[in-house]
């Protein structure tokens, strides 16, 4: 199909330098352009809503004790201390 259209000076300067650079028609730029927009459909919003993490509180199972995790990890700290002392201040 044949047809007139206007374009803004900046936009038809970069259209011809990529027919330049890819070598091929002003035509041919044009169309590829027009089509790989088409095809994205809808733009999405230039300020996308944000994510919203809505906390909400959750406990702990029955039957879990909270101070015991607190000894637990206190443990594994202690743990980990001493085998980095006791191996020179290297981390193994």
């Amino acid at each position: 199909m044949r047809t007139t259209l206007t374009l803004d000076d900046d936009l038809a300067k970069e259209l011809a330098k990529l027919a330049r650079r890819q070598g091929v028609s002003f035509k041919e730029v044009v169309n590829d352009c027009i089509r790989r927009g088409i095809s994205m459909g809808d733009r999405p919003d230039a300020t996308p809503t944000p994510f919203v993490v809505e906390p909400q509180a959750c406990g702990l199972r029955p039957g879990i004790d909270a101070a015991g995790l607190n000894r637990l990890v206190d443990d594994l700290e202690t743990e980990g201390f001493l085998r980095f002392h006791s191996s020179g201040g290297s981390a193994s």
